[in-house]
C-alpha cells in the first residue's frame, strides 16, 4: 500500500462537522446492523428501552476492523486490506460507475449532444477518494479538529482502493473532475498535497477543489457560514453547473454528499465508521 514520505507519527483526525454518536455505534444504528450479542431486541426505538437495543461498541468496532481487513504493521499502524470485503464492495461500485461513465461520456461526441455543457464528475474526499481508516484506528474513532490538523499536516492518506484509477480514467475520457469536501479551507494545502502524492493526476487548483470556508463563504451559497452539509454540497454543485458543466456523476460516502440535486447519477461509497447528516 502506498505510504506517505512524511512522518506517520503525529496523531490525527477528521472532518469538522462530524457527528459522533459513539462513532461506530451511530453508523451501526443508522445502517440497521445485524445482531451483535445474544438476546438483542430486533425492534429499535429512538430512545432505547433497554441495553439490548444498543449494539456493544467494542463488538461493533471489531466488526468494522474485520470488514476492512485490519492489517497492522510492525510499527503498530493500522491499514485496510486490498483483499477485504470493504475493498471488494468498493471495486463493485467502481465497476458500475465505469460502465455508466463509459456511456455517459461517449454521449458528448454524439451529434445530438454537440454544444451541450461539458460533462463533469464531483467527488467527496474523506472515504470517497482518500481512505481515513489509518487515522480512525490511530485515534480510536475519536475525532477532534486538533488531531485532524496534525494528521493531515504530516500524513498522506491512501487512496480509496481503485478510486484514483477511476478518476484518472474518467478525466482521460473527457470528464472534468471536481473535489467537494467538508474539510475546512485551512486544510487546502495538505489536502491537495495528499491527492497529488497518491496518484490523482487531475487539476487540483482552487477551481477544481472546493473546501468549506466559514470565515469567507462564497456568494453563491445563500446559507453562508451556516450551511448544512446538504446545503453546502448541493449549492456548490449548482455553482459548478452554472460554470458550464453538467454533473454526470456525484460520488460520496455519506448520503448528505449526494442529496440536494445537481447531478445526473449518484454513487454511494461504503463507510461504517462515522455518520454525517
Amino acid at each position: 500500500m502506498p505510504r506517505s514520505s512524511l512522518s506517520r507519527r503525529v496523531p490525527a483526525a477528521l472532518r469538522s462537522r462530524r457527528v459522533r454518536a459513539g462513532a461506530a455505534t451511530a453508523a451501526a444504528l443508522v445502517a440497521g446492523t445485524a445482531v451483535f450479542g445474544a438476546g438483542q431486541a430486533t425492534a429499535e426505538h429512538s430512545v432505547p428501552r433497554s441495553d439490548k437495543e444498543i449494539p456493544n461498541l467494542t463488538l461493533v468496532q471489531d466488526r468494522i476492523k474485520a470488514y476492512y481487513g485490519d492489517t497492522v504493521t510492525a510499527d503498530g499502524e493500522h491499514y485496510a486490506s486490498p483483499k477485504s470485503n470493504y475493498a471488494r464492495q468498493v471495486r463493485s461500485i467502481e465497476a458500475k460507475a465505469r460502465t455508466y461513465l463509459t456511456r455517459a461520456l461517449a454521449r458528448q461526441d454524439a451529434p445530438a449532444d454537440k454544444g451541450r455543457a461539458k460533462p463533469a464528475i464531483v467527488l467527496d474526499m474523506d472515504d470517497t477518494t482518500l481512505l481515513t481508516y489509518n487515522y480512525e484506528l490511530r485515534e480510536g474513532f475519536r475525532f477532534t479538529e486538533k488531531s485532524q490538523d496534525e494528521y493531515l499536516a504530516s500524513t498522506d492518506m491512501d487512496p480509496v482502493f481503485g478510486m484514483d484509477r477511476l478518476v484518472n480514467w474518467a478525466h482521460s475520457k473527457g470528464a472534468e473532475v471536481f473535489f467537494l469536501t467538508g474539510r475546512k479551507e485551512a486544510q487546502r494545502e495538505w489536502s491537495v498535497r495528499n491527492l497529488k502524492n497518491v496518484g490523482y493526476d487531475v487539476p487540483l487548483d482552487r477551481g477544481h477543489v472546493y473546501l468549506k470556508d466559514k470565515e469567507n463563504p462564497p456568494a453563491y451559497l445563500p446559507c453562508g457560514a451556516g450551511c448544512t452539509t446538504v446545503e453546502y454540497k448541493s449549492g456548490t454543485r449548482k455553482h459548478i453547473e452554472s460554470l458550464g458543466y453538467r454533473i454526470v456523476a456525484n460520488f460520496g460516502d455519506q448520503y448528505s454528499d449526494l442529496r440536494g440535486g445537481f447531478g445526473e447519477r449518484t454513487f454511494k461509497l461504503p463507510n461504517p465508521m462515522y455518520y454525517l447528516p
